[in-house]
This record gives structure tokens, sequence and C-alpha cells, in this order.
């Protein structure tokens, strides 16, 4: 007999079924034993009478968390007993047969609470019972609707979901790199990618002019309260496209979101609200304000564009300029001698997407002028020699036709984390690391076998 999920026996009533799941919970009443069986769909009731003497055994040795199939009948609840908080409400299940497929000892932490309350790095070690949390649950099935509604969004406007490599070239801008030694080129290195930045751009340079991709951006930062050594964007490039085009397309795919998937929430202001860097550190001494007009009602979402940022910030830790996002944005004017001479004064076209006071994405109309580029990194500080070879491939690249383009990337677990009034971006992540990087349930990052390193060339300095 094929298998039925919980939320399909309210059709079923009167036919012989068979459920399997876990033990959700256990009543004794007189000789009657309740099961809550659950499954990914919900929960069904489940009746064990002492009619049929050796399944009724069975079931006497029934505990929270075992797994176990179950075949019966499908029997509306009698009245009076129904359920209106659940799908599943109105129906139970008179058992005929039990099979006892795994048995569960005392689980490590609870998972019939919504979890706020246990010790974080507990709930991290354990995260595979902790997702077993209802919250969890839905948190996880909410992202992968976002994710599959952006995908059709994105298909329908003409965008072409391309893949680009997780082993990539360690360049020197943006976050530390994560380092990946390469074994059959002694004393050469992979470096991950902070974010498919120079890919999408060579898309455009191929001519597919519309390309996005679910990305995973990998940066090894300095532990940070809410950030992940790893995260997850919904990364975008178009070419022959102005900065008002990115921002609507991003504006009219976010209503639909929010219409879709939350239609409880209200957004602030449509169009979402814009306004320049100036403007927003005057008025808010910050640039990823929080516009909502009711900071207490959970339910209002205040997007916002945050536009023409400096092109360069003065990094006082290390006595130089830094760019303020990253150094392929287009400055706002072409002067070569101006941006060389007024560093300070030079503004890009570089755009943040803000909701409720969260920076959730940003983005910028590149460079395609390599004159501009050049000297922009010598800015940054990089000789001219040493920009030529690090970025060969790219300067190559731009001799061959390039079209003009833009992008934006924005942050799908930050998005959801605001969204669903999560404190952390760790709750809407299925297995996260804690806030220094460590993923407590597989022991990561752990040592690895001598001959490894040997072969590798690497030697660890105690």
């Amino acid at each position: 007999m094929h298998r039925t999920l919980s939320i399909e026996t309210p059709n079923l009533v009167g036919e012989k079924v068979k459920l399997s799941g876990w033990v959700n919970s256990r009543r004794d009443h007189g000789k009657i034993i309740f099961i809550d069986l659950r499954d990914r769909s919900g929960i069904t009731q489940i009746v064990f009478t002492p009619k049929l003497k050796e399944v009724y055994q069975k079931a006497d040795e029934l505990r929270s968390e075992w797994v176990i199939s179950v075949t019966g009948i499908v029997q509306k609840r009698p009245k009076g007993m129904e359920n209106q908080k659940i799908p599943t409400g109105i129906i139970e299940m008179q058992v005929e047969s039990l099979e006892i497929l795994s048995k569960a000892e005392t689980l490590p932490i609870p998972i019939d609470s919504d979890g706020y309350e246990i010790n974080e790095e507990k709930r991290l070690k354990y995260r595979y019972l902790d997702l077993r949390r209802k919250r969890l649950r839905e948190n996880l099935i909410i992202r992968h609707n976002v994710v599959h509604l952006m995908r059709e969004f994105l298909k329908k406007e003409g965008f072409v979901e391309i893949e680009t490599p997780l082993l990539t070239k360690s360049t020197p801008e943006g976050a530390r790199d994560f380092l990946v030694p390469a074994r059959l080129q002694t004393g050469k290195f992979y470096a991950l990618p902070q974010s498919p930045q120079q890919y999408k751009q060579f898309l455009m340079l191929a001519g597919f002019e519309k390309y996005f991709q679910i990305a995973r951006a990998l940066r090894d930062e300095d532990p940070r309260g809410d950030r992940q050594a790893e995260h997850t964007q919904l990364d975008l490039e178009i070419s022959f496209a102005s900065q008002e085009e990115i921002l609507d397309l991003t504006e009219r795919l976010y209503v639909s979101l929010v219409k879709k998937i939350f239609p409880e929430k209200k957004i602030t202001k449509i169009p979402f609200i814009r306004m320049t860097y100036k403007e927003a550190m005057e008025k808010y001494k910050s640039d990823k304000p929080d516009l909502r007009e009711n900071k207490k009602d959970s339910n209002e979402l205040a997007f916002a564009f945050i536009t023409d940022f400096p092109m360069f910030e003065w990094k006082e830790g290390d006595g130089r300029w830094g760019a303020m996002h990253h150094p392929f944005t287009m400055p706002q004017i072409e002067n070569i001698e101006k941006i060389r001479k007024e560093p300070e004064n030079i503004l890009a076209f570089q755009y943040d997407f803000v909701l409720n006071g969260y920076e959730i994405g940003g983005g910028s109309l590149r460079t395609t002028n390599l004159e501009i580029l050049e000297v922009v990194f010598e800015i940054l500080g990089h000789k001219k020699e040493e920009i030529k070879k690090q970025f060969a491939h790219y300067f190559e690249a731009f001799v061959y036709g390039v079209p003009p383009h833009g992008g934006i990337a924005s942050g799908i677990d930050r998005f959801l984390a605001v969204v669903l009034g999560e404190p952390s971006i760790r709750e809407v992540i299925a297995f996260p690391k804690t806030g220094d990087n460590r993923d407590l349930m597989m022991e990561v990052p752990s040592k690895v076998d001598s001959k490894q390193l040997r072969e590798l060339n690497i030697k660890v300095i105690e």
C-alpha cells in the first residue's frame, strides 16, 4: 500500500490508508491510546483500542519521536471532539496495523516550543532535531516559496539562471577570501567567491544580457553578531539597462513576493521610498534608515532605495582610500584627472536596497572604461603592474566589445529574517554557523589527516 500524507486524510473518510511519521505526542484515555502522528504535511490523530490485542500491546510501547508506520480506516471524529485548529481536526484513524520503524531516546532539547528560550549553541549542535520544530520547518518552507517565486518572476522577465564557479581566483578587493589549496598545482590556491561579480560581468560580455543566480557568497570575516561565513543572495545582472530600470525590476519583484507570500504584510509606500546617501545621512544619520510609519507594527514593511553613494571612503585604520561598494562600480564622472585628484568628491552609480532599517541588497552600474578602472585601482593603493597581473583576464576580456551593464544582489537570508520577525538570520538558514564561524553539529572547522596536508604540501605551524 502506498503512503498517504496527513494533509490528505480529510478527503479519505471511510478509506483504508497508510500513514508514516513521528510520534508527536501520546495521550491515554482509559484503555484507549491516542497518538498524534506527525509527517511533513501535518498531524493526524490515530487511535488504538484493546479490540486488536497485539497491535494495542505494541502501541503501549510508543514514546515521543519514535518513527512508525500505521494502516487503518479514516473516520470522522465523534461530534464535539473535533479540533478546528488543525486541518485534520475533523478526522482520526482507527489503527489496524502498526510497524515500529525506529525508536528514539529522550531528546537532548525540547522541540515542542518556539525554541527561543533554549541555549543557541545547544540548538545548533542538535540542529537536525531543532529543525523538527514547527517554527523552523515553516520558515524553511516559506524560504522555498520565496526562492521559487523569484525564479518564476525572473524567468518571465527573460532572465537566464546560470551557475558560476565556487573555485575561483583570489583578488585584492572586498572582504577576506577563503582559500583552497590546489593539490595538482603546488603552491597555488583557489578562492571561494565573495560574490559572482566578475563571472556575471563576463556573462554580459558573452551576450546573455539578463542573468540571475541564487548564489552562495563566502567571506572570511571576523566574528560579527548576525553574520555568516556563507550566505545566499539573489544575484542578477542586466545589459543595456539604466539604474532606474534595475531598481524598477527589483521593486516589482519584491512587491510581487510580499503580495503572494506575505499578504498580511503592508508595504509602507509604493513606489518604494528613494533618497540619496547624503539625504539619508543628514536626516537619519544612517545609510539604512528604518522608514516605517509605526515601528511597533510587525506587519509593516518599509522598503527604500538609497542612491548616489560616494565612490570612495577613507579607511582610517589603513590610511588609504577604499571602495564604498567595489572597484568595478561606475563613477558618476568620466574625467580621469578629477577622479584622481578629488576622490572624496566623486559619487558613484551605486544603490543599496533597505528594509526596516536593514540593508538587504546592493548593486551598481559597472565601469566598462578600462582607463577609469585602472585609475580607481590606483586610488585604492594598487600598483599598475599588480592591477594588470591580478586582473589580466578582466582587462583582456573588455577589449572585445563590452555592453553597458549593471546589477544588484539581494540577501535572501536577511530579507526573510526581517519579514518573518526573526531575531537572527540563523533562524531562516537550515544549517547555520555560530558567530565565530563554527558548525557545532558537524564539528567544523576541524583538523585534517597529516597525509592530506602532505599531499597539499602544507605544514601547520602550532
